[in-house]
């Protein structure tokens, strides 16, 4: 189904005293609930063995701007040159107890029409209980959720649309799977997932310990920057995505009223330049809010 014409449809503006704030009943934290918090987990391939080939016009990403794990889809898809390839729409930034939803202000669910995210689940899965998440990448032909595992999404747009592309960016070389593949899960925990757990830290030792852990993940990362433009030498890979998008939220979110760095994060010499020039390319500053005038002054690291 595909929505092209017609009165756009927007969800009620978002209201916590009518449906609460979201998270009880859709976050399973629970020791009993064992199925995985992203469980649509199907894969593209370019040759269709997956059950899901790549072809132009066939897949929409849904996402949100003030989604980290979301804005990677949306950086790797122009990185790639993939816009005319796979079409991208927003969720609005605000949610009530029914999670995402579209609103006017970032516009209407242009393939379905829904007005909350949560049909395209419940079209996926009838009833579905769990967590509504962005990114989602949906298949327009079969109507449902292909995934919304958001580290298997960007993979699979940096490697399986290789006959659309239309940039050489290559995201995900074949010689660099192992390295970047070990600095992605050490990113995951340290620093992607690490700045959030800093500030859901119940005890002071807890937080101190995690403020550590994400302390020195970013000395090291300033040290390993110092000899090198990015993180796995001379070209932009999957992980420099993955470490960026937390990069750009580390003064404004994470860090706010110091709760990680009694600095910020121009205090890392060589990682501040990084993150300052990736900001200059298009596929970095144009998928996020514009950050602070400092941002926008680049380094010129290795140039």
């Amino acid at each position: 189904m595909t929505v092209t014409t017609g009165t756009p449809i927007y969800a009620s503006p978002v209201d916590h005293v009518s449906y609460g704030q979201y998270g009880p009943g859709r976050l399973h934290l629970s020791a009993g609930w064992t199925r995985p918090v992203y469980p649509f987990q199907d894969r593209i391939t370019a040759d269709g063995s997956s059950g899901y080939r790549a072809e132009p016009g066939r897949y929409h990403l849904y996402a949100a701007w003030v989604c980290p794990y979301a804005q990677r889809v949306a950086i790797v898809r122009k990185l790639k040159g993939l816009e005319e390839v796979i079409s991208l729409s927003y969720v609005d930034d605000e949610r009530d107890g029914r999670g995402w939803a579209f609103r006017q202000r970032r516009g209407a669910d242009p393939v379905n029409g829904f007005t909350l995210l949560e049909q395209a689940y419940d079209a996926t899965e009838k009833g579905y209980p769990g967590h509504i998440s962005v990114p989602v990448l949906w298949d327009r032909r079969q109507g449902r959720i292909v995934s919304n595992n958001f580290p298997d999404i960007t993979i699979d747009l940096a490697t399986q649309f290789e006959e659309w592309a239309t940039t050489s960016a290559d995201l995900y070389p074949e010689p660099l799977r192992p390295e970047i593949n070990k600095l992605n899960a050490w990113l995951y925990h340290d620093v992607n997932t690490g700045v959030s757990r800093v500030a859901r830290a119940a005890t002071g030792k807890e937080r101190a310990d995690e403020r550590q852990r994400v302390l020195s993940a970013l000395e090291r990362l300033d040290e390993r920057l110092a000899g090198q433009r990015f993180l796995t030498g001379d070209t932009v890979t999957e992980a420099d995505v993955r470490l960026w998008v937390t990069l750009a939220r580390f003064d404004s979110e994470y860090n706010r009223d110091h709760l990680i760095s009694e600095g910020d994060l121009s205090g890392f010499e060589h990682l501040w330049g990084y993150a300052r020039d990736l900001y200059q390319r298009p596929a970095f500053g144009e998928t996020i809010e514009a950050l602070p005038a400092e941002w926008n002054t680049p380094h010129g690291r290795g140039r």
